[in-house]
């Protein structure tokens, strides 16, 4: 079964004088599968925050089904397996993470027993144990989201959703997260999270899908969207002429000189030459394509 699946969604909003219709949506169509990280790409202002909020029943489609593990998102049971972290999430400052996720518990009619339990197991997910008691508003950005996290799966969610969860994290925020968020996976929850920055994405997501000016504009497994062919070889050598590696091309770096080919025979052939003329191979590296180029390629292409 899907964990959500996306049929024809489409949002409009109205200006502030009622004069001018925005279409924000324009067909939504996509599914994420239990158990799978899904990472929601798209340029700010492509409509992922939109999406995300017609998911959870925030606001309302103009048109079009969204079901939660196979019920209709209108439903108010169908998101009782759901959490939320938003982009920009604001909490009490002056509780701490303990009692935050006390009172977001409470909203769930969790037993007491069942709260200290949760709260104890996720502090320790989130790496937050040690800080339990420290209140909110000592907390750097990256620890808030770690809270934030915490508190969309305090009522045993299987279904957690992240609006931008690495926006402005530095780099060992952004490291803290991923790895939380690949252990949520290996634990059998599905992870749906949108976001603008590539290379997070490339590291922890099964599947993608490109939303580009309100329509998916791709849709698939990571490895079939960049596909596991190589793009061309890049050889780094040094100790002869580069003319004699039998390269038409190249250029140095350092005292090393770069060539590329597209084609292995004509990879295997500069090795050789490169070996017999008694020079160093440094390096030999096959360079794939990116999901930052897949992504380009359909920006420019809209």
């Amino acid at each position: 079964m899907n964990a959500l699946e996306i049929k024809n969604l489409h949002k409009s909003f109205k200006s502030s004088f009622l004069i001018k219709q925005y279409h924000i949506l324009k067909g939504i169509e996509l599914s994420v599968q239990e158990g799978e990280i899904y990472g929601f790409l798209g340029p700010n202002g492509a409509g992922k925050t939109t999406t995300m909020k017609c998911i959870l029943n925030i606001i309302y489609p103009d048109q079009g089904d969204i079901l939660l593990f196979g019920k209709s998102s209108r439903q108010a049971s169908s998101r009782s397996r759901v959490g939320f972290l938003p982009e920009h999430p604001y909490f009490y400052d002056y509780l701490t993470p303990e009692e935050l996720l006390s009172f977001t518990a409470g909203l769930f009619s969790m037993s007491s027993a069942e709260i200290r339990k949760q709260s104890a197991e996720l502090l320790e997910l989130v790496g937050l144990t040690a800080k339990k008691d420290i209140k909110l508003k000592k907390f750097s950005k990256g620890m808030v989201q770690r809270v934030g996290l915490a508190q969309a799966l305090i009522h045993n969610t299987d279904f957690v959703i992240l609006d931008e969860p690495f926006s402005g994290l530095d780099p060992i925020g952004r490291k803290e997260l991923r790895d939380i968020i690949i252990s949520l996976r290996e634990s059998g929850k599905t992870v749906f999270f949108s976001s603008h920055i590539l290379q997070d994405m490339e590291m922890m997501v099964d599947r993608v899908g490109i939303i580009l000016d309100g329509k998916i504009r791709k849709e698939g497994k990571l490895t079939e969207l960049v596909s596991q062919g190589v793009k061309y070889y890049e050889i780094v050598f040094s100790g002869l002429d580069a003319q004699l590696a039998g390269a038409a091309e190249w250029t140095s770096q350092d005292g090393h000189y770069i060539i590329r080919h597209t084609d292995s025979n004509a990879t295997n052939h500069s090795i050789r030459l490169i070996s017999e003329h008694k020079g160093v191979i440094h390096s030999v590296t096959p360079i794939r394509r990116t999901l930052e180029e897949v992504f380009l390629e359909e920006l420019n292409h809209a």
